[in-house]
Order: structure tokens, then C-alpha cells, then sequence
């Protein structure tokens, strides 16, 4: 028995979920489906490194990376910069660390940069309803 053309479909639905979900998806939205995306590459690459898949954990870091870099691009400096360049060094260290990980198949790098995604992802879905509350502000202000 093959489970090849589950995993296609599985996979096919998976996309277009996320395809449509960024379609659909406002600025805080966006950068909370990459502040995921991040974390469960994170997660994945460490699964594939323990299990000894070296492709495939090199395809989760390589993914994860470029998913922090779109994080640091996402990052609007005039809006607090001192703030926002606190969250570019860590978002250096974090790729760093992701860097060092591949290189080296070290665990505790990848431990570390999900520990320290962890709060900026939390603080950000705790600022979901502030998001909101400013944006329909602002549409009755239009």
C-alpha cells in the first residue's frame, strides 16, 4: 500500500489553506502567519536533525531563515526605533543561531532561537485586539 498520493493531496490542501489565508489576511495577521511559520520550521528542522535527515532539516532551517529575514524587512523603523532595532539585532541573532545550528547539527541552537521567537510571538498575538480597536478607529475616521 502507498500513502504517496495522500501525502500530495495532504500537502496541495495545506497550501492552498495557507494561499488563501494570506489573501484574506491583514498587516498583524501576516506577521503572525510568519511568526508561525518560523516557529514550526524551527520545530521541524529539529525533529528532521534528530532523526538524521539532513536534507530535510537543511530545507526547514533554510526556510526558517528566510522567514526571519521577512520578519526583520517587515519592521517599520519610524514607528519606535529604538524598538524596532532591538528586534533586528534579535532577529540577527536568531538567523545566526539557525546558521550555526545547520552547520554544526546543533539541537540547543535551535532550542535557543524558538526560545527567543517565543515572547516576541506571544507579545504580538497578545496586541491582536489593540490592532483591531485602532483599525476600525481609524476606518470611522475616513
Amino acid at each position: 500500500m502507498t500513502y504517496g498520493p495522500m501525502r500530495n493531496a495532504s500537502a496541495l490542501y495545506q497550501q492552498n489553506r495557507a494561499a488563501g489565508g494570506v489573501e484574506s489576511a491583514d498587516a498583524h495577521q501576516l506577521i503572525s502567519m510568519l511568526m508561525e511559520g518560523a516557529m514550526d520550521r524551527i520545530a521541524q528542522a529539529r525533529g528532521h536533525l534528530l532523526h538524521g535527515n539532513t536534507s530535510a532539516k537543511g530545507d526547514s532551517i533554510a526556510r526558517a531563515v528566510a522567514i526571519v529575514g521577512e520578519l526583520r524587512e517587515s519592521l517599520d523603523h519610524k514607528v519606535d526605533p529604538a524598538f524596532s532595532q532591538r528586534l533586528e539585532s534579535l532577529y540577527e541573532y536568531v538567523t545566526r543561531r539557525l546558521l550555526f545550528a545547520q552547520l554544526h547539527d546543533d539541537v540547543g541552537a535551535l532550542d535557543e532561537a524558538a526560545r527567543l521567537l517565543a515572547p516576541v510571538r506571544e507579545g504580538w498575538m497578545g496586541i491582536r485586539s489593540a490592532y483591531l480597536a485602532q483599525a476600525a478607529a481609524q476606518a470611522q475616521g475616513a
